[in-house]
């Protein structure tokens, strides 16, 4: 039996992918360690999306290749993001790499891996159109939450963007699939459904000609054991009012939603190929957050587009400042190979592009020390997520896990992991909230 270890890199949706790679290897008869120097197999399962993510990926199969040099693991599969957009120059330039598939290979991964470990290199992109949206997974996250995959491509072509051309075309599951998936997640003590696409407000328009995601919302709500929802990934021009009803009126999905908006500016926007403006933007975000009581707002935003002036970028602050983001992250525009904006006009300045993003952090920063604050007193419903000595680290509707804060707090009893407990703030350390549990 050979042993196979996944390091996955990059979204929720290429760890999924992971996921159902990891399960046809455990069925196939691999056995799953967490470990690289456990390992005969590693899958680097890669990000490939700005230059960041690219770094850090080659960073990573460098790494896992020192392993290899050393006698302590036997072969080195590539997968993923960056593995569809490179790739023969993954196995030309790093000739420890025994395989690289593209997305639309992941189902030939128990194929890919014996071949690997005989010595055999493979090399596979067929269409991306057959990575698998419905097979079965080894859920990599804690029992108590995971993420449901609604889709996968997308049709959006924002200009910055290469998703189209690594991912291909938006494609999406049926309900029926996604429900079945649902209730096996909630049997096996799922409490927390995270829904994940690359557009999830645009789903059902493929397969049922409009947009079906306050219908399956309502339907996930019927699941027993399902306490949690939440919406990643929302396109601000497909946030209708159904949809924003039912977030407001089902007890079960959680007042957060993730819109990454990019920008504020009409120009930067339209040059980007997204919808809204200032205004428009701040009109149903405010329609949002009055419908939607204690709504907690994520977004993102893109600083240093081509183009992109100083008059540009002080509205975008005004913007962070008005309407005061519960979560918030920002990065540099990346000038990617094959999308349009890599050619634009007007390219700013790496020093320039880092310095605006350190700005925009640093009011996001101040906004949430004074939202932090005003929760002092608070008492949230928190589910746990692990126990750090004698203090336990969980979360409140407010935080998403992975990437947001969470709250730190105490306890006289002795908690399980995955259980919801009431906790009362009691003061704050940055981003984190403190608190004791309370009967």
């Amino acid at each position: 039996m050979f042993k196979v270890g996944m390091i996955s890199l990059g979204c929720p949706k290429n760890q999924v992918d992971g996921e159902v790679m990891l399960n046809k290897l455990n069925n196939n008869g691999f056995q799953i360690v967490q470990n690289i120097e456990d390992s005969d197999i590693m899958i680097v399962n890669t990000c490939g999306f700005i230059e960041d993510a690219k770094t850090e990926a080659i960073e990573t199969i460098l790494e896992v290749a020192e392993y290899k040099k050393a006698g302590l693991i036997s072969a080195i599969v590539v997968t993923g993001c960056l593995a569809e957009r490179y790739q023969e120059e993954i196995l030309n330039e790093m000739p420890e790499v025994d395989a690289v598939i593209g997305i639309g290979a992941n189902s030939d991964i128990v194929k890919v891996c014996q071949k690997a470990m005989v010595g055999v290199k493979t090399s596979n992109y067929p269409d991306k159109c057959y990575l698998p949206l419905d097979d079965e997974r080894l859920v990599s996250t804690p029992p108590h939450w995971a993420y449901l995959k609604l889709s996968d491509g997308c049709d959006n072509r924002c200009s910055y963007c290469a998703i189209p051309g690594i991912r291909g075309k938006y494609r999406e599951r049926k309900i029926e699939s996604i429900l079945e998936e649902a209730i096996e997640l909630a049997n096996n003590g799922v409490k927390e459904l995270i829904l994940i696409a690359q557009d999830t407000t645009k789903y059902g328009y493929s397969i049922y000609g409009e947009y079906k995601l306050a219908h399956l919302l309502k339907e996930l709500c019927k699941i027993e054991g399902i306490e949690w929802i939440r919406i990643f990934y929302c396109y601000p021009d497909r946030v209708t009012d159904e949809l924003i009803d039912v977030i407001a009126s089902e007890e079960k999905i959680c007042s957060y939603i993730d819109i990454p908006l990019q920008h504020c500016n009409k120009d930067i926007l339209k040059s980007m190929n997204r919808f809204g403006s200032y205004d428009e933007l701040k009109e149903l975000l405010t329609k949002m957050k009055t419908k939607i009581p204690n709504l907690s707002l994520r977004t993102t935003f893109m600083v240093g587009f081509p183009g992109e002036t100083e008059e540009n970028f002080e509205e975008l602050c005004k913007f962070v400042k008005d309407i005061k983001f519960d979560k918030m992250g920002c990065f540099a525009f990346s000038p990617e190979e094959d999308t349009p904006a890599f050619d634009f006009e007007d390219q700013i300045e790496d020093n320039i592009k880092n310095k605006r993003a350190e700005v925009l952090m640093d009011i996001q920063y101040t906004i949430t020390e004074e939202a932090n604050q005003k929760r002092v007193g608070n008492v949230y419903k928190v589910i746990i997520d692990e126990k750090d000595d004698d203090k336990y680290i969980g979360r409140s509707y407010l935080d998403s896990p992975e990437i947001d804060s969470g709250i730190i707090f105490t306890s006289k009893n002795n908690l399980e992991i995955g259980n919801f407990v009431n906790v009362k703030i009691t003061d704050f350390d940055g981003y984190d909230l403190l608190g004791e549990e309370i009967q």
